[in-house]
Protein backbone atom coordinates (compact mmCIF):
# COMPACT_ATOMS: atom_id res chain seq x y z
CA UNK A 1 0.00 0.00 0.00
CA UNK A 2 1.59 3.03 -0.85
CA UNK A 3 1.99 6.66 1.26
CA UNK A 4 1.43 8.71 -1.57
CA UNK A 5 -0.26 8.77 -4.79
CA UNK A 6 1.91 10.77 -7.87
CA UNK A 7 0.25 12.56 -9.95
CA UNK A 8 1.94 14.60 -13.31
CA UNK A 9 0.23 17.20 -15.29
CA UNK A 10 1.05 17.49 -19.06
CA UNK A 11 3.20 20.48 -19.76
CA UNK A 12 0.58 22.40 -21.76
CA UNK A 13 -1.17 23.64 -18.62
CA UNK A 14 1.74 25.59 -17.38
CA UNK A 15 3.47 28.67 -19.29
CA UNK A 16 7.24 28.66 -20.06
CA UNK A 17 8.13 30.26 -17.02
CA UNK A 18 5.73 27.79 -14.92
CA UNK A 19 2.80 29.81 -14.15
CA UNK A 20 -0.11 28.34 -14.74
CA UNK A 21 -1.82 28.77 -18.37
CA UNK A 22 -5.26 28.99 -16.74
CA UNK A 23 -6.46 30.85 -13.14
CA UNK A 24 -8.42 27.90 -11.75
CA UNK A 25 -7.42 24.09 -13.39
CA UNK A 26 -9.42 22.31 -10.11
CA UNK A 27 -6.21 21.46 -8.15
CA UNK A 28 -7.52 22.98 -5.17
CA UNK A 29 -9.29 19.86 -5.20
CA UNK A 30 -5.79 18.05 -3.95
CA UNK A 31 -5.80 21.01 -0.73
CA UNK A 32 -7.38 18.77 1.37
CA UNK A 33 -5.51 15.65 0.44
CA UNK A 34 -1.84 15.98 1.04
CA UNK A 35 -1.26 12.26 0.24
CA UNK A 36 -1.21 13.49 -3.40
CA UNK A 37 1.71 14.76 -4.93
CA UNK A 38 1.46 17.05 -7.90
CA UNK A 39 4.48 17.83 -10.81
CA UNK A 40 4.13 18.81 -14.12
CA UNK A 41 5.53 17.41 -17.74
CA UNK A 42 9.18 19.33 -18.20
CA UNK A 43 8.42 19.56 -22.14
CA UNK A 44 5.05 19.59 -23.93
CA UNK A 45 5.16 16.46 -26.66
CA UNK A 46 2.49 16.06 -28.83
CA UNK A 47 2.54 12.57 -27.58
CA UNK A 48 3.29 11.30 -24.28
CA UNK A 49 6.39 8.89 -23.34
CA UNK A 50 7.13 7.00 -20.72
CA UNK A 51 10.02 9.10 -19.73
CA UNK A 52 7.37 11.57 -18.83
CA UNK A 53 5.25 9.69 -16.48
CA UNK A 54 7.94 7.21 -14.97
CA UNK A 55 7.26 8.34 -11.45
CA UNK A 56 3.51 9.17 -11.55
CA UNK A 57 0.95 6.95 -10.72
CA UNK A 58 -1.82 9.22 -12.95
CA UNK A 59 -1.77 11.88 -15.52
CA UNK A 60 -3.54 14.59 -15.88
CA UNK A 61 -3.61 15.36 -20.06
CA UNK A 62 -4.47 18.17 -21.50
CA UNK A 63 -3.80 17.35 -25.37
CA UNK A 64 -1.21 15.16 -26.11
CA UNK A 65 -2.03 11.92 -27.57
CA UNK A 66 -1.72 9.21 -25.43
CA UNK A 67 -0.86 6.03 -27.66
CA UNK A 68 0.24 2.49 -27.43
CA UNK A 69 3.60 3.94 -26.81
CA UNK A 70 2.44 6.36 -24.23
CA UNK A 71 1.88 3.35 -22.10
CA UNK A 72 4.00 0.84 -22.42
CA UNK A 73 5.88 1.01 -19.49
CA UNK A 74 2.89 1.27 -17.31
CA UNK A 75 4.03 -0.72 -13.82
CA UNK A 76 3.08 2.07 -11.77
CA UNK A 77 0.49 4.07 -14.14
CA UNK A 78 -2.79 3.47 -12.85
CA UNK A 79 -4.71 5.78 -14.82
CA UNK A 80 -4.76 8.44 -17.38
CA UNK A 81 -7.75 11.37 -16.77
CA UNK A 82 -8.56 13.52 -20.14
CA UNK A 83 -9.14 16.91 -19.39
CA UNK A 84 -12.12 17.60 -21.34
CA UNK A 85 -14.90 15.19 -22.68
CA UNK A 86 -13.51 14.53 -25.65
CA UNK A 87 -11.44 11.19 -25.59
CA UNK A 88 -10.01 10.39 -29.32
CA UNK A 89 -6.45 11.25 -28.58
CA UNK A 90 -6.56 8.43 -26.40
CA UNK A 91 -6.25 4.71 -27.46
CA UNK A 92 -8.37 3.08 -25.33
CA UNK A 93 -7.13 -0.30 -26.25
CA UNK A 94 -3.88 0.10 -25.82
CA UNK A 95 -4.41 1.65 -22.16
CA UNK A 96 -6.91 -1.60 -21.50
CA UNK A 97 -3.96 -3.98 -22.55
CA UNK A 98 -1.58 -2.28 -20.18
CA UNK A 99 -3.76 -2.21 -17.02
CA UNK A 100 -4.61 1.68 -17.39
CA UNK A 101 -7.93 3.14 -16.77
CA UNK A 102 -8.97 5.93 -18.77
CA UNK A 103 -11.70 8.42 -17.29
CA UNK A 104 -12.89 11.93 -18.77
CA UNK A 105 -14.37 14.76 -16.81
CA UNK A 106 -18.07 13.76 -17.63
CA UNK A 107 -20.45 16.09 -17.02
CA UNK A 108 -18.25 19.05 -16.12
CA UNK A 109 -18.38 21.22 -19.92
CA UNK A 110 -21.94 20.64 -20.36
CA UNK A 111 -23.79 24.27 -18.96
CA UNK A 112 -20.74 26.03 -21.07
CA UNK A 113 -21.01 24.15 -24.22
CA UNK A 114 -24.47 24.18 -24.31
CA UNK A 115 -24.41 28.50 -23.72
CA UNK A 116 -22.18 28.56 -26.58
CA UNK A 117 -24.39 27.03 -28.89
CA UNK A 118 -27.56 28.79 -27.83
CA UNK A 119 -25.11 31.71 -28.12
CA UNK A 120 -24.13 30.62 -32.04
CA UNK A 121 -28.00 29.76 -32.76
CA UNK A 122 -28.67 33.37 -32.03
CA UNK A 123 -25.65 35.03 -34.02
CA UNK A 124 -26.72 32.43 -37.00
CA UNK A 125 -30.40 33.43 -37.16
CA UNK A 126 -30.10 37.37 -36.57
CA UNK A 127 -26.89 37.61 -39.17
CA UNK A 128 -25.01 39.17 -35.83
CA UNK A 129 -20.99 38.93 -38.25
CA UNK A 130 -23.04 40.58 -40.90
CA UNK A 131 -24.49 43.16 -39.43
CA UNK A 132 -21.29 44.04 -37.07
CA UNK A 133 -19.49 44.31 -40.49
CA UNK A 134 -21.60 46.68 -42.27
CA UNK A 135 -20.89 49.35 -38.98
CA UNK A 136 -17.25 48.79 -39.46
CA UNK A 137 -17.38 49.10 -43.64
CA UNK A 138 -19.66 51.76 -43.63
CA UNK A 139 -22.40 50.11 -45.18
CA UNK A 140 -25.18 51.21 -42.72
CA UNK A 141 -28.02 51.41 -45.86
CA UNK A 142 -27.47 48.02 -46.65
CA UNK A 143 -28.98 46.46 -43.24
CA UNK A 144 -32.30 45.74 -44.42
CA UNK A 145 -31.13 43.11 -46.74
CA UNK A 146 -30.17 41.17 -43.30
CA UNK A 147 -33.13 40.18 -41.54
CA UNK A 148 -32.88 37.78 -39.12
CA UNK A 149 -34.76 35.15 -37.82
CA UNK A 150 -35.48 34.30 -34.11
CA UNK A 151 -35.26 30.96 -32.75
CA UNK A 152 -39.18 30.74 -31.76
CA UNK A 153 -40.91 28.37 -34.06
CA UNK A 154 -37.63 26.83 -35.16
CA UNK A 155 -36.39 22.96 -34.55
CA UNK A 156 -33.33 22.13 -33.01
CA UNK A 157 -31.82 19.07 -34.01
CA UNK A 158 -29.52 17.27 -32.13
CA UNK A 159 -26.85 14.74 -33.53
CA UNK A 160 -26.30 12.97 -30.52
CA UNK A 161 -27.84 13.11 -27.19
CA UNK A 162 -25.48 13.41 -24.66
CA UNK A 163 -25.34 15.80 -21.51
CA UNK A 164 -24.14 18.52 -23.77
CA UNK A 165 -27.46 18.43 -26.11
CA UNK A 166 -29.37 17.47 -23.42
CA UNK A 167 -28.70 20.86 -21.49
CA UNK A 168 -28.96 23.09 -24.89
CA UNK A 169 -32.58 21.54 -24.83
CA UNK A 170 -33.22 22.87 -21.44
CA UNK A 171 -31.54 26.14 -21.90
CA UNK A 172 -33.72 26.30 -25.24
CA UNK A 173 -36.49 25.52 -23.22
CA UNK A 174 -37.69 29.56 -22.74
CA UNK A 175 -37.39 30.77 -26.22
CA UNK A 176 -40.86 28.81 -27.52
CA UNK A 177 -39.14 26.66 -30.23
CA UNK A 178 -40.84 23.71 -31.53
CA UNK A 179 -40.31 20.52 -29.78
CA UNK A 180 -36.67 19.25 -30.12
CA UNK A 181 -35.51 16.13 -31.94
CA UNK A 182 -32.29 14.08 -32.00
CA UNK A 183 -30.46 11.40 -33.37
CA UNK A 184 -28.72 8.84 -31.44
CA UNK A 185 -28.82 5.22 -31.79
CA UNK A 186 -27.31 4.36 -28.21
CA UNK A 187 -30.30 6.35 -26.27
CA UNK A 188 -33.54 4.77 -26.02
CA UNK A 189 -36.71 6.49 -26.78
CA UNK A 190 -38.13 6.38 -23.21
CA UNK A 191 -34.72 7.99 -22.03
CA UNK A 192 -35.20 10.85 -24.75
CA UNK A 193 -38.95 11.44 -23.75
CA UNK A 194 -38.02 11.70 -20.35
CA UNK A 195 -35.91 15.13 -21.45
CA UNK A 196 -38.55 16.09 -23.46
CA UNK A 197 -36.56 15.11 -26.92
CA UNK A 198 -38.02 12.83 -29.82
CA UNK A 199 -35.46 10.51 -31.29
CA UNK A 200 -36.14 10.09 -35.00
CA UNK A 201 -33.71 8.98 -37.99
CA UNK A 202 -30.88 10.89 -38.94
CA UNK A 203 -32.27 12.11 -42.40
CA UNK A 204 -35.46 12.81 -40.76
CA UNK A 205 -33.48 15.09 -38.54
CA UNK A 206 -31.44 16.74 -41.67
CA UNK A 207 -34.67 17.34 -43.00
CA UNK A 208 -36.58 18.83 -40.54
CA UNK A 209 -34.34 21.16 -38.07
CA UNK A 210 -33.54 24.67 -38.60
CA UNK A 211 -30.64 24.30 -36.42
CA UNK A 212 -28.56 21.03 -36.56
CA UNK A 213 -25.92 20.65 -33.76
CA UNK A 214 -23.11 18.18 -33.56
CA UNK A 215 -23.06 16.69 -29.80
CA UNK A 216 -21.59 12.89 -30.72
CA UNK A 217 -18.02 11.37 -30.23
CA UNK A 218 -15.50 10.83 -33.57
CA UNK A 219 -15.55 7.01 -33.94
CA UNK A 220 -15.61 4.88 -36.57
CA UNK A 221 -19.02 5.12 -36.84
CA UNK A 222 -19.43 8.71 -36.91
CA UNK A 223 -16.53 9.44 -39.17
CA UNK A 224 -18.08 11.62 -42.48
CA UNK A 225 -21.97 10.59 -40.88
CA UNK A 226 -22.84 14.07 -42.15
CA UNK A 227 -21.90 14.16 -46.17
CA UNK A 228 -22.87 15.68 -49.18
CA UNK A 229 -26.26 13.39 -48.61
CA UNK A 230 -27.16 14.25 -45.35
CA UNK A 231 -26.80 18.19 -45.76
CA UNK A 232 -28.55 18.03 -49.18
CA UNK A 233 -31.33 17.16 -47.08
CA UNK A 234 -31.45 20.29 -44.85
CA UNK A 235 -33.29 23.42 -45.33
CA UNK A 236 -32.00 26.28 -47.46
CA UNK A 237 -32.37 28.80 -44.39
CA UNK A 238 -30.95 25.82 -42.48
CA UNK A 239 -27.78 26.53 -40.24
CA UNK A 240 -25.03 23.35 -39.32
CA UNK A 241 -23.32 23.11 -36.15
CA UNK A 242 -20.31 21.61 -34.83
CA UNK A 243 -18.76 21.83 -31.13
CA UNK A 244 -17.67 18.40 -31.22
CA UNK A 245 -14.84 17.34 -33.09
CA UNK A 246 -14.15 17.69 -36.71
CA UNK A 247 -14.19 14.44 -39.60
CA UNK A 248 -17.96 13.92 -37.96
CA UNK A 249 -18.98 16.51 -40.89
CA UNK A 250 -17.29 16.03 -44.30
CA UNK A 251 -15.36 19.58 -45.00
CA UNK A 252 -15.93 19.22 -48.47
CA UNK A 253 -19.52 18.67 -48.46
CA UNK A 254 -20.41 21.81 -46.21
CA UNK A 255 -17.83 23.85 -47.89
CA UNK A 256 -19.74 23.42 -51.34
CA UNK A 257 -23.17 23.97 -49.43
CA UNK A 258 -21.76 27.10 -47.82
CA UNK A 259 -20.31 28.70 -50.89
CA UNK A 260 -23.21 28.11 -53.08
CA UNK A 261 -25.91 29.00 -50.52
CA UNK A 262 -27.23 25.55 -50.44
CA UNK A 263 -27.58 25.83 -46.42
CA UNK A 264 -28.07 29.14 -44.47
CA UNK A 265 -25.11 28.75 -42.99
CA UNK A 266 -22.60 27.70 -40.06
CA UNK A 267 -21.19 27.62 -36.76
CA UNK A 268 -17.85 25.45 -36.95
CA UNK A 269 -15.81 25.15 -33.45
CA UNK A 270 -13.61 22.16 -34.92
CA UNK A 271 -11.52 21.06 -37.89
CA UNK A 272 -10.26 18.09 -39.46
CA UNK A 273 -7.18 19.21 -38.74
CA UNK A 274 -6.01 21.18 -35.76
CA UNK A 275 -4.84 23.33 -34.55
CA UNK A 276 -5.48 25.59 -37.89
CA UNK A 277 -2.01 27.38 -38.44
CA UNK A 278 -2.76 29.56 -41.87
CA UNK A 279 -6.34 31.44 -42.77
CA UNK A 280 -9.22 28.36 -43.13
CA UNK A 281 -10.97 28.16 -46.42
CA UNK A 282 -13.90 28.42 -44.21
CA UNK A 283 -12.35 32.15 -43.61
CA UNK A 284 -13.91 33.10 -47.34
CA UNK A 285 -17.26 32.66 -46.64
CA UNK A 286 -19.77 35.23 -45.34
CA UNK A 287 -22.38 32.55 -43.68
CA UNK A 288 -19.95 30.94 -41.30
CA UNK A 289 -19.23 31.66 -37.56
CA UNK A 290 -15.69 29.88 -36.57
CA UNK A 291 -13.70 29.77 -33.24
CA UNK A 292 -10.10 27.56 -32.82
CA UNK A 293 -11.63 24.67 -31.02
CA UNK A 294 -12.60 27.12 -27.81
CA UNK A 295 -16.41 28.25 -28.62
CA UNK A 296 -16.63 26.74 -24.43
CA UNK A 297 -14.20 27.73 -22.74
CA UNK A 298 -14.98 29.92 -19.40
CA UNK A 299 -13.30 30.77 -16.32
CA UNK A 300 -16.07 28.08 -14.92
CA UNK A 301 -15.57 25.27 -17.63
CA UNK A 302 -12.11 24.75 -16.68
CA UNK A 303 -12.46 25.24 -13.03
CA UNK A 304 -15.58 22.55 -12.88
CA UNK A 305 -13.49 20.20 -15.94
CA UNK A 306 -10.19 20.28 -13.27
CA UNK A 307 -12.04 20.15 -10.19
CA UNK A 308 -13.85 16.53 -11.72
CA UNK A 309 -10.89 15.11 -13.16
CA UNK A 310 -9.08 16.27 -9.93
CA UNK A 311 -11.69 14.38 -7.42
CA UNK A 312 -11.56 11.50 -10.42
CA UNK A 313 -7.67 11.29 -9.20
CA UNK A 314 -8.32 11.21 -5.31
CA UNK A 315 -11.18 8.29 -5.76
CA UNK A 316 -8.74 6.44 -7.50
CA UNK A 317 -6.29 6.54 -4.91
CA UNK A 318 -9.10 5.53 -2.50
CA UNK A 319 -10.35 2.71 -4.10
CA UNK A 320 -13.26 4.11 -5.47
CA UNK A 321 -13.84 4.09 -9.37
CA UNK A 322 -14.34 7.59 -10.50
CA UNK A 323 -16.99 8.97 -12.81
CA UNK A 324 -16.53 8.86 -16.50
CA UNK A 325 -14.81 6.22 -17.08
CA UNK A 326 -14.61 5.37 -20.68
CA UNK A 327 -12.44 2.11 -20.55
CA UNK A 328 -14.88 -0.03 -17.62
CA UNK A 329 -13.54 -3.52 -19.19
CA UNK A 330 -10.21 -2.74 -17.84
CA UNK A 331 -11.81 -3.27 -14.25
CA UNK A 332 -12.11 -6.66 -14.93
CA UNK A 333 -8.50 -7.67 -15.23
CA UNK A 334 -6.67 -9.05 -12.61
CA UNK A 335 -3.45 -6.96 -13.49
CA UNK A 336 -5.30 -3.59 -13.09
CA UNK A 337 -6.65 -4.81 -9.84
CA UNK A 338 -3.24 -5.63 -8.34
CA UNK A 339 -1.64 -2.25 -9.43
CA UNK A 340 -4.56 -0.80 -7.91
CA UNK A 341 -4.50 -2.31 -4.92
CA UNK A 342 -1.03 -1.70 -4.40
CA UNK A 343 -1.06 1.89 -5.50
CA UNK A 344 -3.84 2.92 -3.34
CA UNK A 345 -3.31 5.53 -0.25
CA UNK A 346 -4.92 4.39 2.93
CA UNK A 347 -6.65 1.44 4.69
CA UNK A 348 -10.77 0.16 4.03
CA UNK A 349 -10.68 0.92 0.34
CA UNK A 350 -12.91 -1.18 -1.24
CA UNK A 351 -11.88 -2.04 -5.27
CA UNK A 352 -14.80 -3.16 -7.00
CA UNK A 353 -16.27 -2.11 -10.32
CA UNK A 354 -18.74 -0.11 -8.96
CA UNK A 355 -16.83 1.54 -6.21
CA UNK A 356 -19.07 0.80 -3.48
Amino acid sequence: MSKSFRVALTADFFEQDGTPTFADMGTSVFASHPWIETRPFTEHRPEIVPDQHRDANAIIVLSPRVTTTSVAEADDLLAVGRFGVGYDTVDLPACTKADVLAFIAAGAVDRSMAEATVGWMIALGHHIRSKDQLVRSGQWDDRTGFLGSELRDHTFGAVGLGGIARKTVELLSGFGMNPPIAFDPYVEPQTAAGVGVQLVALEHLMAEADFVSVHCPLTDSTRNLIGTEQIGLMKPSAFLLNTARGGIVDEDALFEALKTGRIGGAALDCFVSEPVRTPHRFGQLDNVLLAPHCIGWTQELFRDVGRAVCQGMVDLARGKVPRGVINPEVLERAGFQEKWKRLQVGADCVRNKDGE
